[in-house]
């Protein structure tokens, strides 16, 4: 990787893209700092705090702090992820949709264009919800019309403009610019929590004690990221040999090659999915003033709450992490079934005269493919789940507090993983041109 970037740096064109992913991060972090005209920072930094450790903790580190501190990117990338999804979803349902997902390069500007509008229409919905929320907690004082929508504009504009940064980057950039624009969010909340940690487990203990626990600290970020890496590798491949066909005078065909089944099929996805169904109860409830009943309905929005988990002294509160690992487990199979389909590619293995050495081609294939699939999506659910867990255990025994979690390590991973990769091909594509006009 670090002789990839060294070769960045003496390739004009790349050092350019580079530099201007470099500029469009700067610009994100300055919009993550610039305040709500009419919002006092101060009064919503206050109320955030008192609420820390609740459902809002996980949409705060995927926004980079920018909702603590309710800048102009507090929404930021969030409506466009959530419409990313929704529309890949309805693909499957919707045969317009399909049919147009299948329709070349004009098939995917549509599928772009409405996506973007769907965006513009969630940061919209959003904006609104949250500043009835607002104004009826009293957050935002003097709340009028006129505030309100100054508010709203800011909100959704600046959703849109991350949305547009992002295109940007891919554009003009190197790597996926959402993703680059989201993983950016998250490291930017790592000092942040490397203080917390500094400040609960070595500030103040001997320098043996603050060593062994520096130490601890490290080893487990460590092993976590290590394992993150190894289960974005890991994949399953399913040989497919090609039988041999007389073309002309010539034999052609015979090769062998294989189908490669990643493990973690679904990616992040299913501990996205899991995570906002269980916060958006006590987000709801966190706007409508709700949270510190004593009913059966405020018992259930603690066992959802992961501030809660793991915790000796409330270890009643652990079914919600049950609940958790049942949905994330649920949605990893759920979305690979959408994802992949085996009758198609079972088709067009049969159609290019291929078949699985022992599986017959046609039905038997496609029945055969779901088999290998369901034991590789448990694998990769279980290790998706034990990635997530671990923080959750840390924060409830040992008071961790930290934001950063399963979830945002394998995003910054998978982000690091991926630009590198594209990097690499631009530059071996470059080489093959300068070869070619030698």
């Amino acid at each position: 990787m670090f002789e990839t970037l060294k070769s960045v740096f003496r390739v004009k064109e790349m050092r350019r893209k580079l530099l201007y992913v470099l500029w469009m991060i700067l610009v994100i972090r300055i919009g993550s700092q610039l305040p709500i005209p009419g919002v006092d920072s101060d009064v919503f930094k206050q109320w955030f705090r008192s609420n820390t450790g609740d459902a809002f903790n996980f949409f705060d580190a995927f926004t980079g702090g920018s909702f603590e501190s309710m800048s102009v990117f507090a929404l930021n990338i969030t409506p466009y992820i959530t419409s990313s999804i929704i529309i890949q979803l309805l693909t499957i349902a919707i045969p317009a949709l399909e049919e147009m997902h299948r329709d070349g390069e004009e098939g995917r500007k549509k599928m772009t264009a409405i996506t973007r509008y769907v965006t513009i229409g969630l940061a919209l919905f959003e904006s609104i919800a949250m500043t009835i929320g607002f104004a009826r907690g009293n957050i935002v004082q003097d709340m009028n019309i006129l505030k309100a929508i100054v508010v709203i504009a800011s909100l959704t504009a600046g959703s849109a403009m991350l949305m547009w940064i992002g295109e940007r980057i891919t554009e003009k950039g190197v790597g996926n610019g959402i993703s680059i624009v989201l993983a950016v969010n998250i490291i930017s909340r790592i000092p942040s929590d490397m203080t917390t940690l500094y400040e609960n487990f070595i500030k103040g203990k001997t320098i043996a004690k603050g060593t062994l626990a520096g130490v601890i600290i490290f080893a487990i970020i460590l092993v976590v990221v290590v394992f993150v890496l190894i289960l974005n590798g890991a994949e399953r491949r399913i040989p497919v040999q090609y039988s041999r066909k007389m073309v002309g005078r010539k034999m052609m065909g015979g090769q062998s090659t294989n189908i490669p089944l990643k493990v973690n099929t679904a990616g992040v996805i299913p501990i996205i999915f899991a995570s906002s169904i269980m916060s958006f109860p006590g987000v709801i409830a966190q706007f409508a003033g709700k949270t510190n009943g004593t009913g059966i309905g405020s018992e259930i929005l603690r066992g959802l709450s992961s501030s809660n988990w793991c915790n000796p002294s409330q270890i009643k509160y652990t079914w919600g992490l049950l609940v958790y690992v049942v949905l994330c487990v649920f949605f990893a199979y759920f979305y690979t079934s959408i994802t992949f389909n085996p009758l198609e590619v079972a088709d067009n293995i049969k159609k290019q005269g291929g078949f699985i050495p022992g599986i017959r081609p046609g039905k038997p294939t496609s029945d055969y493919l779901p088999k290998m699939l369901n034991y590789i999506i448990f694998i990769g659910a279980v290790g998706l789940i034990i990635v997530a867990v671990i923080p959750f255990f840390f924060n409830g025994v040992f008071g961790a507090n930290v934001s950063f979690g399963g979830t945002s390590i394998i995003i910054v991973v998978g982000v690091v993983l991926e630009t590198v990769k594209q990097i690499e091909s631009q530059l071996l594509v470059r080489n093959y041109k300068g070869f070619l006009n030698n």
